[in-house]
């Protein structure tokens, strides 16, 4: 299996602008540039929400996949992955599920979200420090 992104550029880093575009097109010409990067009041989006978005989704899938196998089945899952940067360089990401899952209780769901933040393919690439919290509503 094989994913593809491209990006195209035009301009310099501050006054310059891009677009990403996904193979699946649910990005499709998707604005980012360098002050969308650095402030929040910029329209667009920057590699690194995008990082934290693939982690999310990967991360929920990986407890579903786990819930799933145990012979569970999630009524809902939400993740918020918060990236850290300091300067240019990403310090850390913290992934933060709630939950509502029949049949488990907060400590199994806790140890399964841990092992889903170990393990799942965006952690794995990942060389930075990564932190979960699990919070189970029946």
């Amino acid at each position: 299996m094989k994913r593809t992104a491209k990006a195209y550029w035009s301009g310099t880093i501050n006054e310059g602008k891009g677009e990403l575009t996904t193979q699946s097109e649910i990005l499709n010409k998707t604005n980012f540039s360098f002050k969308s990067r650095v402030s929040a009041n910029e329209k667009g989006t920057n590699p690194e929400e995008l990082l934290a978005a693939a982690h999310a989704g990967c991360f929920t899938m990986a407890v579903s996949f786990a819930l799933t196998e145990k012979g569970l089945n999630p009524t809902s899952l939400e993740t918020a992955a918060i990236l850290t940067m300091e300067g240019f360089a990403i310090t850390g990401i913290h992934l933060a599920i709630t939950g509502s899952v029949s049949g488990i209780t907060a400590a199994e769901f806790e140890s399964i979200s841990k092992n889903a933040g170990k393990n799942c393919l965006i952690s794995k690439v990942l060389n930075i420090p990564i932190s979960s919290e699990a919070h189970l509503f029946s």
